[in-house]
């Protein structure tokens, strides 16, 4: 077909309405995406927030940030049990006592615990010569001198939770039970260092041995 034919055909009215109304159908949709896109970025660029720490001009204080009401308690931290969470007493003075029951499982859950968080420092058998000591860190105190033995087991649960000299805090990677079981686990260690025969039930004797069955040591 002739060029000029189709530059006629071109300009028929059936064909400039098909060309008009396709290009009022992209203009349509080209505006509703501009508008649906313009009302997203208009909500998440102007929501109203505070900035933490900026100053606030509505608040008498002149801070954004606003106190907690007096009595709040975060979920899960009402810690009304002064022994379990401080391991001090009415008194306010460090307890001997435990909160709970301390039973064989308490006492096994309290060697992992040990196990994964002390022994590095402490080793494993309480004498302050663990693996990161051995290769620069500060000594610990061992747990088997005449101090220690003699603190009440809420300090030891206190060191655990705040930390003391180049021990940091464990308050965030060990739970307030699992601390007392740890206590628990040190005490028994301590007696294993110190304990006699006479400590050991007679019907768990044999299985020291020939020591275990002649008598007292």
């Amino acid at each position: 077909m002739p060029i000029e034919s189709i530059v006629v055909a071109s300009q028929e009215p059936g064909v400039r309405r098909g060309k008009s109304r396709w290009r009022y159908s992209v203009f349509c949709l080209l505006s509703s995406v501009s508008f649906f896109a313009a009302g997203c970025r208009q909500d998440m660029q102007d929501q109203p927030k505070y900035i933490p720490l900026r100053p606030s001009d509505f608040f008498a204080d002149g801070r954004s940030e606003r106190p907690l009401i007096e009595g709040t308690v975060a979920r899960g931290h009402l810690n009304d049990d002064d022994l379990l969470y401080t391991g001090k007493g009415a008194d306010g003075k460090f307890s001997d006592e435990f909160p709970f029951p301390v039973t064989k499982e308490v006492v096994l859950r309290g060697q992992q615990r040990f196990n994964i968080y002390c022994a590095p420092c402490h080793d494993r058998n309480g004498t302050g010569n663990g693996m990161v000591v051995r290769r620069g860190f500060r000594h610990p105190p061992s747990y088997h001198i005449d101090r220690l033995r003699q603190v009440p087991n809420g300090y030891i649960f206190d060191v655990i939770t705040n930390g003391f000299g180049a021990m940091p805090t464990y308050a965030a990677q060990i739970a307030p039970a699992d601390r007392w079981a740890i206590v628990s686990y040190i005490r028994a260690l301590q007696m294993s260092q110190m304990g006699t025969l006479d400590d050991v039930p007679p019907e768990a004797r044999n299985q020291l041995g020939p020591a275990g069955q002649g008598g007292k040591q």
